[in-house]
């Protein structure tokens, strides 16, 4: 795979059990022995560099990747060549499951930063699930996580302003930065505001008005990429009663 650079020989074993997102990901629940038989189909995790392409609309569906370090994002290119950025992806999320219906995938996938990817061979993946229910299960409901989040942008798109789409977007991400440890309220964008425009069906111009409002409001200050959160509860109050804050 061009795209990606492979860890040293010494670094290849995946260790999900001593991994720093395992209850975020696909082992969550999964016994030390069950964690042991999953870990053995990961051959080696490798890197991403930032804007390198981890799969492209039409690759073959191969495996599953659990992201470990990093954040990437998706999206599907028109027939123009115009972006539409479909999601964000960041520590104990997978990336591949658009391609299980069709056994290729349907979008594109890049590493908004140097990142670090866990490959689950797929194939062997489905074997295992077989003899595990546990990790049947798990595979159940990473599938409808999708199917959830996929009901949830066309809620925030159908019923929320521009301002509101953008103040739920930042109360998502602080909501699962936090659940890997990191500040609700001081975080880093890792994407562009062209690329968030683009995943709420703003423009550009209307992302920066949003981001000034927001501050005028004393909810949030956003300078460059740096975001502070001033008032998370007056976020949750923008949106309430229009969406459910969980969106992802």
């Amino acid at each position: 795979m061009p795209d990606t650079k492979p860890l040293q020989f010494r670094q290849l074993k995946s260790a999900c059990s001593n991994c720093s997102v395992l209850e975020l990901c696909l082992p969550i629940g999964l016994s030390g022995q069950e964690v042991e038989r999953l870990d053995a189909l990961i051959v080696q995790r490798f890197k991403v560099r930032k804007g390198a392409a981890l799969y492209r609309e039409g690759d073959p569906l191969r495996s599953l990747y659990a992201v470990r370090l990093g954040s990437f994002k998706t999206n599907v290119l028109s027939v123009d060549g115009r972006e539409q950025v479909t999601g964000f992806q960041i520590p104990g999320e997978m990336l591949g499951l658009d391609a299980i219906s069709t056994d290729t995938h349907a979008c594109n996938a890049f590493a908004l930063e140097d990142s670090e990817v866990c490959p689950i061979h797929f194939t062997h993946l489905e074997k295992l699930a077989q003899q595990l229910p546990s990790l049947q299960h798990n595979l159940t409901k990473l599938l409808s996580r999708e199917i959830v989040r996929d009901h949830d942008m066309l809620m925030l798109l159908g019923t929320m302003n521009s301002d509101e789409r953008l103040a739920a977007f930042l109360l998502n991400l602080s909501q699962r930065l936090n659940q890997r440890g990191y500040s609700a309220k001081n975080f880093v964008l890792k994407m562009r505001r062209e690329e968030i425009g683009s995943y709420l069906g703003l423009r550009l111009e209307t992302i920066c008005r949003g981001i000034a409002h927001l501050r005028d409001q004393g909810l949030v200050e956003i300078s460059g990429r740096d975001v502070k959160i001033h008032n998370l509860e007056g976020l949750k109050q923008m949106i309430a009663g229009c969406h459910r804050p969980t969106l992802c």
